[in-house]
């Protein structure tokens, strides 16, 4: 395999009911560093039914190029109709690079392609860099339980792949107008060679909880003792309008559902503001929330390493310092109504 003959960034654009996946744009402005590191192009994969207009967005966020495979034959994802779109595609382009969102279909995706390729794959990574001069993908996971960081290599294969989960990484601000290069592509596949059929869709009507989505979340972490201490971090959401977070730990000893986990193993978040209570900061929860607008640290323990990540920090015991917050909230809020309500 000649790595010369590779080159230029890739990002599958992933389009779910006829927008772009916010992961993608993420990607596109990773996927913006790295190509310039390169002094390479960075192009988009747009795989679907009636995507051609979304090219203009791709554009916007960062790409120079764009791969389309416009056809009713991508109508649903379907993992083999796209794996061998993006095969072709690759076979024929010769990208060094290729990032996917970490979503069901950019993970179910990614690894089909490896594996017909074949090439490495690294999933769920936090952070991308890429050696200048040899153009060796560096990515970065929380690994070992998410006690050590470990940065990933693929030396010998190409193209290089990754998954990155949605949040950790940045989209750039959008230069409307902004154009590049189309490249329409088809492939020779017919409905009835498809061995998969989409019958129906059925949407989950159950309200969940999405703390990704939320402004502002109280996060709790085994520090607070039991179940019954835990309920302070509910008392302060529930004055602060905030989601409720946790602790991987937390989460595996029963005190709250998998759907409140912030973290490597759960959910990565960017509110505007965090609270940390009780959590000590291990990796794996901190590659979840640091990107966070402003974190303040609630912990007994000086040396508690959630002070290295957070802007605003409290040594001391959160059964002495949350309900004081609990109380100053709910009087400055109360003002704060009370004045809305006289003008």
């Amino acid at each position: 395999m000649s790595f010369e003959d590779y080159r230029g960034v890739w990002v599958f654009i992933e389009v779910k009911d006829g927008q772009i996946a916010p992961v993608s744009l993420e990607l596109l402005g990773a996927g913006r560093g790295l190509a310039d590191k390169r002094r390479t192009e960075l192009a988009g994969v747009l795989i679907g039914n009636q995507v051609k207009p979304l090219a203009g967005k791709v554009f916007e966020y960062g790409a120079d190029t764009v791969y389309i495979y416009d056809d009713p034959i991508f109508h649903h994802y379907r993992t083999e109709t796209y794996m061998k779109a993006l095969l072709a595609c690759t076979q024929k382009y010769k990208p060094e690079i290729i990032l996917y969102g970490a979503t069901s279909t950019g993970k179910d995706l990614a690894s089909a392609v490896a594996t017909d390729l074949p090439t490495g794959l690294t999933a769920d990574t936090t952070v991308l860099d890429v050696e200048e001069d040899t153009g060796l993908l560096l990515a970065s996971r929380p690994a070992f339980g998410g006690n050590i960081m470990a940065t990933i290599l693929c030396k010998k294969y190409r193209p290089q792949m990754a998954t990155v989960r949605p949040k950790v990484m940045k989209a750039l601000t959008p230069e409307p107008g902004r154009t590049g290069k189309i490249v329409e592509e088809t492939i020779p596949l017919k409905e009835e060679e498809v061995r998969t059929k989409v019958l129906d869709i059925v949407r989950e009507t159950a309200k969940k909880v999405r703390i990704d989505e939320a402004d502002i979340i109280v996060a709790g972490g085994k520090g607070l003792g039991g179940p019954s201490g835990f309920q302070l971090i509910h008392q302060l959401a529930e004055v602060l309008g905030a989601a409720v977070g946790a602790s991987r730990d937390v989460v595996e000893a029963g005190w709250i559902g998998h759907q409140h986990q912030v973290g490597q193993t759960g959910v990565t978040v960017t509110p505007k503001i965090y609270f940390a209570i009780g959590i000590s900061g291990a990796i794996q929860h901190v590659v979840g929330m640091q990107n966070s607008g402003l974190i303040i640290a609630i912990n007994k323990d000086p040396g508690a390493p959630i002070f290295q990540t957070c802007h605003y920090g409290i040594v001391g015991d959160a059964f002495d310092i949350v309900p004081q917050l609990i109380e100053r909230f709910k009087n400055a809020l109360g003002k704060e109504e009370e004045h809305v309500r006289k003008i």
